[in-house]
């Protein structure tokens, strides 16, 4: 299995909403930054990023997620975004968030709803759209066990004005989707989730492909590492598994959270041209039914 060969379509396709999508996408977190710590990091480099975005596309990534919050002291994810893909190939969806944000020195703020607008507006610049596809409403973990029906109603309002496309929720829990739904048609749910997952992680995957909503996990390859990357100490058993495909940890992971479910999509990051066609790679790697058992009981 040569990585240069394979496109992201290996991986199939889902939908968000009416926009499909190959199950394979592309997280821009890690492209305003390099460092191990998010938000306490270097700028990234400007041309080595957009070459990154450019080969992802080459490669049949049709699904960007990102954030006006993925900035560095020097870089913003959306602007490489703009800078690299515009005008946009018409099969590209670029997913974004609201919800957190940033003042100028990095430090974080939690949007009021009425502050929301601002904040799609800001994405919509910096991207240079005039409608974004779809805006995942995140929830900070101080809201953890808290109503988000005044922040999505906001968000619904902004749908219903044509600023947004399609709305979804991230960092949630079943009630939040609950919630939502009864508010406005909710096409994703973007929460972390991998290999070792706990057991109410995985019954809301099976909740939201019971309703036809894609789960988009996040820090799939990081696992314990979270925002500092890949951890170093995975188990033997994804080593294993590894080795008889001869293949990488992190393509392992990735072919395991796909397998989890159709409705399930990818955003791996990363600011390397050779780890991203490795990424996509994965999307074509099949599990037998032990393997996949074996890495469920991690």
């Amino acid at each position: 299995m040569t990585a240069k060969t394979i496109t992201a379509a290996a991986a199939g396709s889902f939908e968000l909403g009416d926009l499909p999508v190959n199950r394979i996408g592309f997280g821009a977190m890690r492209l305003a930054q390099h460092g191990t710590v998010f938000g306490n990091s270097v700028p990234s480099d400007r041309g080595q990023a957009i070459t990154v975005l450019r080969r992802a596309v080459e490669l049949g990534v049709n699904h960007i997620d990102t954030a006006a919050f993925y900035f560095s002291a020097l870089r913003s994810a959306n602007e490489l975004i703009n800078r690299a893909l515009a005008p946009y190939p018409d099969d590209l969806v670029i997913v974004t968030k609201v919800g957190p944000g940033r003042d100028p020195s990095g430090e974080w703020l939690w949007a009021r709803p009425e502050q929301l607008r601002g904040q799609v507006e800001e994405n919509l610049r910096q991207l240079g759209r005039d409608h974004l596809d779809v805006v995942n409403l995140r929830i900070p973990r101080s809201q953890a066990t808290g109503s988000i029906a005044e922040h999505f109603g906001a968000l619904a309002d902004l749908r219903d004005a044509g600023l947004i496309r399609h709305l979804g929720i991230s960092n949630v829990t079943p009630a939040h989707l609950a919630e939502a739904q009864a508010i406005a048609p909710v096409v994703c749910v973007q929460n972390a989730y991998g290999i070792g997952a706990r057991p109410e992680d995985h019954e809301f995957l099976r909740i939201c492909g019971e309703q036809g909503v894609a789960f988009v996990p996040f820090f799939a390859i990081a696992g314990a590492g979270r925002e500092a990357g890949a951890s170093v100490t995975d188990s033997e058993e994804v080593f294993a598994v590894a080795r008889a495909h001869g293949v990488t940890a992190a393509q392992v992971r990735l072919a395991w959270t796909l397998q989890r479910g159709p409705h399930v999509l990818a955003i791996p990051g990363t600011g390397n041209p050779d780890h991203l066609a490795d990424n996509v790679a994965a999307g074509a790697l099949r599990l037998s039914p032990d393997e996949m058992t074996r890495l469920d009981s991690l």
